[in-house]
């Protein structure tokens, strides 16, 4: 995951009105079963974890030599970072590693599918891969000898048992890899450095290195529904593409050049592996962007496509310590404001580097866990529905029931005697009911417009509570 920046191409982050300019519409009927099958069920995990983690530092980005304030290095010597980072592999233990408890208590909360990093840009692999020692299993890193060294595994394994719908993030640029930073020449940037036309040998060496640390995933870590694919400028471009990136006011970027890892043959492969695999190659419009990613953003209204909002339960994807965690509330309102537009929210919290996620975190899954369990049937298998937001209301749609979410602020005490509407596509009376006190409500009919009335005894807020939901049922 990448950090948004001004002037700057990365790994998603980019304006939403560019996003979503262009989506390539899928055919295959198995990939279009999945997709729908993922659009159902709305709230999901991501976790950014590395060996990184024990410097409480934004992962990987500290490597690239882009001048950016968010990253910047504490030792002046760039060469004795980059060895002191990558030694980080040798003091990487997460002995407190428990992947059934985050199973545990992600289900609880009500998320259904879940994306773990496989490898970051920085090239560690929290897997095992045969492709190299840069890797939680390799010969230097202590947590080799635990029985869960094989995070990726484990964590898919216990994910799995909860029916979680499972997605490998894998970076498709590698920093550690002397076939995508030659050693030879420095690294200016977080492209390839050095001339691909130049050295076509030594970049089809890097495509095959990624086609099989890719297909190890799609091999031996059982049933993948997603592959996540990152970093967003390793993309084969047209020259039409190249000269338009190459003329942007964009300082940090300098080495824009074609770098095509043959995305159609990878696709091909992996779902001849994985029968109808949704292919998220970020940020990346074509064929192979089966849903649409916008990081820490979320559009005005819905999109005629599939979608999902990615955003950090702190300020940051990887583990800092002393970060602010984002209150129930807000979570809360951020996926209701998401599924009320037709999207998934991948929320991501980022374990420490013992192997642990801070109490903020567990606290905040218990809380969001509580109110799903009475608000989850106006979230999951819903669609939207016009207007989809209005002041404090959000609107959804399953089957022939509608839902209104009031979305109750901070520190308001007390809600309104009346909640007004106007709500297509109600042919006969409504039965109107909320659905924390499963009680009817007295409400009035005109054309399409509807006003409920909020009983006294229901208005006052309670301490824990986020949302007034009503269930308008025919």
């Amino acid at each position: 995951m990448s950090k948004k920046r001004k002037k700057s191409l990365h790994a998603g982050a980019i304006n939403i009105d560019e996003a979503l300019k262009v989506y390539y519409p899928e055919t295959d009927k198995r990939i279009l079963k999945k997709l729908k099958e993922w659009q159902s069920l709305k709230f999901g995990l991501l976790m950014h974890w590395a060996p990184s983690s024990q410097w409480g530092i934004v992962e990987s980005w500290s490597l690239c030599s882009e001048d950016e304030d968010w990253c910047k290095r504490k030792i002046e010597d760039y060469c004795e970072y980059k060895r002191q980072y990558e030694n980080l592999i040798t003091t990487f233990n997460p002995v407190k590693f428990n992947p059934d408890r985050w199973a545990n208590a992600a289900h609880s909360a009500g998320m259904k599918y879940f994306v773990f990093t496989t490898k970051h840009h920085d090239g560690f692999c929290m897997y095992d891969s045969h492709y190299t020692d840069y890797k939680i299993t390799g010969t230097r890193c202590p947590f080799r000898e635990n029985s869960n060294a094989n995070i990726t595994k484990a964590l898919f394994d216990s994910f799995r048992k909860y029916n979680f719908m499972i997605g490998a993030y894998f970076s498709k640029p590698d920093w550690h890899s002397d076939y995508y930073w030659w050693r030879r020449f420095a690294t200016p940037d977080r492209n390839v450095n050095y001339d691909i036309r130049k050295y076509p040998e030594r970049w089809n060496k890097f495509v095959e290195f990624t086609h099989n640390q890719i297909m190890e995933l799609m091999t031996d870590y059982g049933s993948i529904d997603i592959l996540w694919l990152d970093g967003c400028w390793v993309r084969n471009y047209t020259e039409e593409e190249l000269e338009s990136e190459r003329n942007k006011a964009n300082f940090n970027i300098y080495r824009i050049q074609n770098q095509d890892i043959n995305m159609p043959l990878l696709v091909k492969k992996a779902r001849q592996k994985q029968p109808g695999l949704i292919i998220v190659d970020r940020a990346v419009p074509g064929p192979y962007q089966n849903y649409l990613t916008p990081e820490n953003q979320i559009p005005d209204n819905t999109l005629p496509y599939p979608w999902e909002t990615c955003m950090p339960i702190t300020s940051s994807w990887s583990y800092q310590p002393g970060l602010k965690y984002k209150s129930t509330r807000e979570i809360i309102h951020l996926l209701i404001d998401i599924v009320s537009k037709g999207g998934n929210l991948l929320l991501n919290i980022a374990p420490t580097p013992e192997g642990d996620w801070e109490p903020e975190a567990y606290q905040r899954l218990n809380e969001i866990g509580k109110w799903m369990k009475i608000n989850g049937e106006a979230i999951y298998n819903t669609e939207p529905i016009f207007p989809y937001h209005q002041n404090q209301l959000s609107f959804t749609r399953r089957d022939n029931a509608f839902y209104i979410f009031y979305r109750i602020k901070e520190g308001e005490t007390t809600l309104p005697r009346e909640i007004k509407i106007a709500i297509p596509d109600i042919n006969t009376e409504p039965f109107v009911t909320t659905l924390e006190y499963e009680s009817l409500l007295k409400h009035k009919c005109e054309g399409n417009k509807i006003t409920i009335e909020i009983p006294e005894k229901f208005r006052s807020v309670k301490e824990d509570q986020y949302t007034f939901t009503i269930k308008l049922g025919t």
